[in-house]
C-alpha cells in the first residue's frame, strides 16, 4: 500500500468524522444524544456537533402540536344504555427527555388513557345527560387527562368528542318521543290561541255591550230633556193663552184651538194603516181657528 493511499484513506475518514459530528435539527423538532448508552442532552433546532463513535442521536421528537384519533368503541351509560363513542386528542410534547424515556410509546398511552377516562365519565351520567353535555365530557376528560400525562413531559391540549350513537331501537324512541313532545307543545300553542280568542270575542263583547247601554242612556237623556222642553213649552203657551182670555181676547183661544184640531189630523193622517181619510170636516171652525191666528198677529204688529 503506497503513501498516498494511505493519505487517501485518512481524508476520507476525516470526512466521515467530520460528517458524523455535525449535525443539523430541524425546526420543531428536539433530538435526544445518549453518551454510551446514557441520555445526556437535548439538541435544539439548528447546528450541533457531537463527539463522534461516543455521542449519538437516540430520539427525535417533534415539538408540534400532534392530533391523536381515539377507535371507536361501546360505553354503557349509568341507565344502562349502550352508545358507541370516539373522539380526537391533541397533544403537544414540552419535554422531550420525559416523552422518551418516562413512558414507552406515548401515543398508543395517550389513546387508551383517553379510552378509559371516556368510559368512566359517560359510564357516570345517564343517555340524556350524554347526548346533551359534550361541553362537559370534554372539559372532564381534559382535566382528567392532562393531570395524568404531565410526568411524561405532554400538554394535552384539547379533547373532542366526534360521535355518539345510541343504539337503533333507542334512536326509534327517541324519535317517536321528539314527535309526541312536537304533537304536544303544537296542541298547547293551538289551545292558548283559542283561549286568548274567545278571550279577545268576549272583551269586544263586553265593550259593545257597555257602547250600546251608554248610546242607550245618552238617548233616553236627550228624549227625556226633550219631552222636558216640549213640556216648558207647552205650558208657556197654556199660559200666555190663559192669561189672554182672561184679558178678554176671545182671538188667542181659537189660535189655542185651531194649533190643536191641526196636530190632531196630522196625527190622523200619519198614521200607517190610514191610506185614505174620509171624514165630515168642519171647514168654518177650522177658518175661524186661522183668522183668530190672523187677528192676533195683527195686535201683536199694532203693539210694537
Amino acid at each position: 500500500m503506497g503513501f498516498e493511499t494511505v493519505i487517501v484513506i485518512l481524508l476520507v475518514f476525516a470526512l466521515y468524522l467530520a460528517f458524523a459530528s455535525i449535525k443539523t435539527v430541524p425546526q420543531g423538532q428536539n433530538w435526544l444524544v445518549e453518551q454510551f448508552g446514557k441520555y445526556t442532552k437535548t439538541l435544539q433546532p439548528g447546528l450541533a456537533f457531537l463527539t463522534p463513535f461516543v455521542e449519538r442521536v437516540t430520539y427525535k421528537i417533534s415539538m408540534q402540536e400532534i392530533v391523536l384519533d381515539v377507535p371507536s368503541q361501546q360505553v354503557i351509560t349509568r341507565d344502562n344504555t349502550q352508545v358507541t363513542a370516539d373522539g380526537v386528542v391533541y397533544y403537544q410534547v414540552i419535554n422531550a427527555a420525559q416523552a422518551a424515556y418516562e413512558v414507552q410509546n406515548l401515543k398508543y398511552a395517550i389513546i387508551n388513557l383517553a379510552q378509559t377516562n371516556l368510559r368512566t365519565v359517560i359510564g357516570s351520567m345517564d343517555l340524556d345527560e350524554v347526548l346533551s353535555k359534550r361541553d362537559f365530557i370534554n372539559e372532564r376528560l381534559l382535566q382528567v387527562v392532562d393531570a395524568a400525562t404531565s410526568p411524561w413531559g405532554v400538554k394535552v391540549t384539547r379533547i373532542e368528542i366526534k360521535d355518539l350513537s345510541p343504539p337503533k331501537d333507542i334512536i326509534d324512541a327517541m324519535g317517536r318521543q321528539m314527535k309526541a313532545e312536537r304533537d304536544k307543545r303544537a296542541e298547547i300553542l293551538q289551545a292558548e290561541g283559542e283561549k286568548q280568542g274567545a278571550i279577545l270575542r268576549a272583551e269586544g263583547g263586553k265593550q259593545s255591550a257597555i257602547l250600546d247601554a251608554e248610546g242607550r242612556r245618552e238617548a233616553a237623556f236627550r228624549d227625556a230633556e226633550a219631552r222636558e222642553r216640549s213640556a216648558d213649552a207647552e205650558a208657556k203657551a197654556t199660559q200666555v193663552v190663559s192669561a189672554a182670555i182672561a184679558g178678554g181676547n176671545v182671538n188667542a183661544l181659537n189660535y189655542f184651538i185651531g194649533q190643536k184640531y191641526v196636530e190632531a189630523l196630522k196625527a190622523i193622517a200619519s198614521a200607517p194603516n190610514q191610506k185614505i181619510i174620509m171624514m165630515p170636516l168642519e171647514a168654518s171652525g177650522v177658518i175661524g181657528s186661522i183668522a183668530g191666528v190672523a187677528e192676533l198677529a195683527r195686535e201683536s204688529f199694532a203693539k210694537k
